[in-house]
């Protein structure tokens, strides 16, 4: 039986006359790497928020270790570790000392725990060096390192590898792996690399102004943009119809924005065109493809640029 990290139900926020979400439905699973994907805007952070106690909904419920009760949250997301926006780190303090500031505002018995996490995140040998000495990669893995400290069960990421260089990011990826693989250790993160997020993740969330457009695992993404003919045409109803009675196959997807996935008749565009153009249809594009998250994420949104 699986066992649920974070449930939520019709959830929604609302600001004056705008909901920055709408009716969220989530469901995260003990174990996984939760990517949230949106346009800036979309609604992520203000998720974000909400699971972590900084704002409150508007309506529906959040599960949290598989409670629900209002009462219960609050105790449960002491069991959560987080950063939200940027980390607030003093610039004049080593890591060290940092860690021991966030140890006592947390409560967090025994210094043990400080150097376990300098080791955890790979700043055991900083010393002496001030955080203002510090590369920006290694300020990103002391903020994980606060978020790690009082060992908690679930970590939530907003945009992690905002302006890391190259090797940055794929320092992050392993050890947010390393963690997830030695520590079960469940994470939900928000990223607008979505290349990045398509190596890392095992569960992805779509949203678009305020709303889930689909919620899938990496095994339905990699069946969702592998190779196909992409295939526009004047009448998409009458395309899927003559795919399915001219070319008897039903494997092909009718897309949100009226395009054809065809993942039949790769080899044999010719025809495809033909089929389509002998029943009266004006063949507006026609292509070999293979999405990338980015690819797929832009065609489910209707087109447009992501963050």
């Amino acid at each position: 039986m699986n066992e649920y990290i974070l449930r939520t139900n019709k959830l929604s926020k609302k600001y004056k006359n705008h909901f920055a979400l709408k009716d969220i439905d989530i469901t995260i699973r003990k174990g996984e790497i939760y990517g949230f994907i949106g346009l800036n805007g979309a609604g992520k952070s203000t998720m974000l928020r909400l699971v972590t106690g900084l704002t409150f909904p508007t309506s529906g419920s959040i599960e949290l270790f598989g409670n629900d009760n209002p009462k219960y949250l609050r105790s449960a997301q002491k069991r959560i570790g987080a950063i939200i926006e940027n980390p607030a780190l003093f610039s004049n303090m080593t890591a060290t000392e940092n860690l021991e500031v966030q140890r006592l505002q947390k409560g967090v018995p025994g210094k043990e725990c400080i150097y376990q996490t300098l080791e955890l995140v790979d700043l055991k040998e900083t010393g002496k060096k001030k955080v203002k000495d510090f590369s920006l990669g290694m300020k990103q893995r002391l903020g994980l390192g606060m978020a790690l400290l009082s060992d908690p069960e679930f970590l939530i990421l907003d945009e992690p590898t905002n302006g890391l260089d190259p090797m940055g990011i794929v320092e992050l990826r392993r050890l947010i792996k390393k963690l997830n693989r030695e520590k079960g250790l469940t994470v939900l993160i928000s990223s607008h690399i979505l290349s990045e997020l398509h190596q890392l993740a095992t569960s992805f969330c779509i949203i678009h102004d305020g709303k889930r457009l689909e919620e899938l695992s990496s095994e339905e993404l990699d069946e969702k943009c592998r190779q196909h003919l992409r295939i526009k045409v004047d009448r998409p109803a009458l395309g899927a119809t003559v795919l399915e009675n001219t070319l008897a196959t039903n494997d092909f997807e009718v897309m949100p924005d009226g395009s054809i996935k065809l993942y039949a008749y790769l080899e044999d565009v010719v025809t495809v065109s033909r089929a389509l153009t002998n029943n009266g249809l004006v063949i507006q594009h026609l292509s070999q493809n293979g999405d990338s998250l980015e690819g797929y994420f832009s065609m489910l949104i209707g087109g447009g640029e992501h963050d």
